[in-house]
């Protein structure tokens, strides 16, 4: 019998756009269950970023894109080991923002293979800029 592959991504996924959408059938692709470990509000301010819709808001979004089977909570770096381990998964895939950086996971899970995407043409914090620019033009009266 083969072996089903569980494929995890972790990210904030704040503002859900094609990328996004993109990355998580990409990694669907790659196997027969999709976790996607969700950075908490807690865990993103310890890393000084603070989300534009609350985790909350963001889990919805995300249980409700049918690639995914499952959302969990990511609260600290050191999650991706805790679930890698307990889902038993066999792809780690994240943005290629990220490229090398948990290359340090094959030392505990050798056989655990490492994908780092491609970003999309399009990025939470691009569109977070753009509502921003509008928002003060709607302020200054040039909209």
């Amino acid at each position: 019998m083969i072996k089903e592959k569980t494929v995890l991504v972790a990210g904030t996924f704040d503002i859900l756009h094609e990328s996004h959408v993109d990355m998580l059938r990409n990694a669907k692709n790659l196997g027969s269950r999709l976790i996607v470990m969700l950075s908490t509000d807690e865990f993103n301010a310890g890393k000084g970023k603070q989300a534009f819709q609350e985790y909350d808001t963001r889990k919805y979004v995300l249980e409700s894109i049918r690639y995914v089977d499952l959302v969990v909570p990511e609260q600290s770096w050191d999650d991706k080991a805790l679930y890698i381990d307990m889902f038993d998964v066999d792809i780690f895939a994240m943005g290629d923002d990220w490229k090398g950086k948990f290359d340090f996971l094959k030392e505990k899970f050798p056989d655990l293979s490492i994908m780092y995407f491609p970003r999309g043409k399009t990025s939470s914090s691009d569109i977070k800029k753009d509502l921003g620019k509008l928002y003060i033009a709607k302020m200054d009266g040039e909209l």
